[in-house]
């Protein structure tokens, strides 16, 4: 009987306010899609540097005869000091940081070069012995770049150490602030929902004093006086839950999946199965968004 009381009474007041319930959904929905769009960022990302940090190499780039840093003051690289750079890289040394190292000649870097810009007049204008010969080397752990750059800064042969890891870290750095910008959004967009709610359930009590008052009369108690209330809230935002982890699901799987994945394959992509990770965060989030907000506004607008 107490249940269907309960459940008659949240009926009653979603048809009193359909207007301002679809309001909650709809503002719910979106302040949650920005939720769940800055976590699978997150989640890009973190996919994105296990993919690519992966396949980051340190360059040790030799002197050529036209290069002018104080360590090519010799002229071009000799095969002595190509030598010492081998025997460096084996040490006990740098041994525990490198994976593997790889020579690349003059001729194979300008192949690699052409192959990157072929067609335009960057790839035409250039030549093989433009170009620096180099030591590719694969760390054990991409962070420990600086262990490798400090020990060949400053040797003869060497021009330059090149971190490739230095330019992704730029290009992470601006989708980190794209999440960011999502979080603000959400922020904001959830704070809205928050006041919607309780101005809902304020209007709703407001409605309903007579049937509240009558129930007070009759000794039901604050529990269940309430409860009607507090599910309102909670159902409209379950269902604004509901809708951004479709949209999202969506999204991944038409756009990301589908398009993205087609146009960039050499790129990881997350899939539907991190949505499925965030989506019970989402119901999470909308639930206790709406609970806290209802019961705040109940215990202010309510008084039993």
């Amino acid at each position: 009987m107490r249940v269907r009381f309960v459940l008659s009474e949240i009926l009653e007041g979603l048809r009193r306010n359909t207007a301002m319930t679809v309001s909650v959904v709809l503002v719910t929905f979106v302040s949650l899609v920005f939720v769940g769009a800055g976590a699978l960022l997150q989640l890009q990302i973190g996919a994105l540097k296990d993919y690519w940090y992966d396949k980051v190499e340190v360059s040790i780039f030799l002197c050529t005869a036209e290069s002018e840093t104080p360590t090519c003051t010799a002229g071009a690289a000799n095969p002595d000091q190509k030598e010492q750079i081998v025997e460096a890289l084996e040490s006990p040394t740098l041994a525990p940081y490198v994976q593997s190292h790889e020579f690349e000649s003059q001729e194979q870097a300008y192949q690699r070069f052409t192959e990157q810009f072929e067609g335009t007049s960057i790839g035409d204008a250039a030549s093989a012995d433009q170009l620096n010969e180099s030591f590719r080397v694969k760390l054990v752990d991409p962070t420990q770049f600086q262990a490798v750059a400090q020990y060949f800064t400053g040797v003869d042969g060497v021009e330059e150490v090149l971190d490739q890891r230095r330019l992704l870290d730029r290009f992470f750095a601006v989708l980190n602030v794209f999440t960011a910008v999502s979080g603000g959004f959400a922020v904001v967009m959830t704070i809205a929902a928050a006041l919607l709610i309780a101005t809902t359930i304020r209007l709703s009590a407001f409605n309903r004093r007579r049937e509240t008052g009558i129930m007070r009369l009759v000794g039901a108690s604050k529990a269940v006086i309430q409860l009607p209330f507090l599910l309102e809230g909670v159902i409209a935002a379950v269902i604004g839950a509901a809708l951004a982890s479709v949209t999202l699901w969506a999204a991944v799987r038409f756009g990301v999946q589908g398009w993205l994945t087609s146009t960039l394959p050499l790129f990881s992509w997350i899939g539907t199965r991190e949505v499925w990770l965030v989506t019970p965060g989402l119901f999470v989030a909308g639930v206790l968004l709406a609970g806290i907000s209802s019961l705040v506004t109940l215990s202010r607008h309510l008084k039993v």
